[in-house]
């Protein structure tokens, strides 16, 4: 089966959105053409076609981007990091405003309402980060799930097959049962990640062996997402303070900088630099 990469967006046809979108084609790839019906960033249209004739009808919920019912003129979308400035903003109702909220691992929302808001649109997570707790279950996300390594793959076909699920080859302990209906989850697309990584943190495709190898965190992988489905991007909880170890990691727990800097997996630095040269361009607005 093969992959398709998700069509861009030229934001300068939509007059309802920033002036200085109108150039994003510039910084994302692709033909700089915008099409709702063509926005495939879960599933493609051939997918759907041979799911379709699997289920020997076509009369199911199809992903966000195919059915119609989803298109809005001009998109906004908020992307919701995890970082600890979301502390004490009180932006949840603004959060809230937006046509698209884009959340990402265990980020909670129950009991940070006034804080992150209460809804949300799409959740990405992989094993190790998605929702056990039913009390985190809410009917109105649709979960993406990140695929890293086959072992995630296998992981999503036992879990949802209700089959004995083996935690064997995960960094830590992933999810052992599912709390969200399949219907709710989608895979996302792999490019979408390759993108992130290769094109725009620039991370070579071979790491010496001495060198632990990078991978974006799931926060730049969703404002990758959020590119190719909004017209309009804005991000809330992306900023660290790497001056203070002590500081505050996420808005929830109790973990510190200390342990992000001590992080071998991501390159910090560089996603700070980028997201850095997003909002210095009027790419993106930064509500923190």
């Amino acid at each position: 089966m093969g992959m398709r990469t998700p069509y861009c967006f030229a934001a300068g046809i939509y007059p309802c959105c920033p002036k200085e979108l109108a150039n994003i084609n510039i910084l994302i790839s692709g033909d700089g053409s915008f099409n709702d019906d063509k926005i495939y960033p879960f599933l493609c249209p051939d997918d759907f076609l041979r799911v379709a004739a699997f289920q020997g009808s076509h009369k199911f919920d199809l992903p966000y981007g195919i059915k119609r019912a989803g298109f809005i003129a001009c998109r906004r979308c908020v992307v919701v990091g995890n970082g600890g400035v979301l502390r004490n903003k009180t932006l949840g109702e603004k959060i809230d405003s937006y046509d698209v909220i884009i959340r990402m691992n265990n980020g909670p929302v129950i009991g940070y309402e006034e804080d992150v808001g209460r809804r949300t649109t799409f959740r990405l997570s992989y094993p190790e980060s998605i929702f056990s707790d039913p009390i985190h279950y809410d009917p109105n996300t649709t979960v993406v799930l990140i695929v890293f390594k086959p072992r995630d793959l296998k992981w999503l076909w036992e879990i949802l097959g209700g089959q004995k699920v083996s935690a064997k080859g995960f960094w830590k302990r992933p999810a052992l049962k599912m709390i969200y209906k399949s219907s709710q989850i989608r895979i996302l697309d792999p490019s979408i990640t390759r993108k992130t990584a290769y094109e725009w943190l620039h991370f070579p495709t071979r790491f010496p062996k001495k060198e632990k190898p990078k991978h974006p965190t799931t926060g730049l992988i969703a404002i990758t997402l959020a590119f190719h489905i909004c017209h309009e991007v804005h991000l809330a909880g992306f900023k660290y303070d790497f001056a203070d170890r002590n500081s505050s990691l996420h808005y929830y727990g109790n973990e510190t900088m200390s342990q992000m800097m001590q992080n071998e997996y991501h390159n910090i630095t560089a996603e700070q630099k980028f997201l850095k040269k997003l909002i210095d361009k009027n790419f993106v607005v930064n509500l923190t």
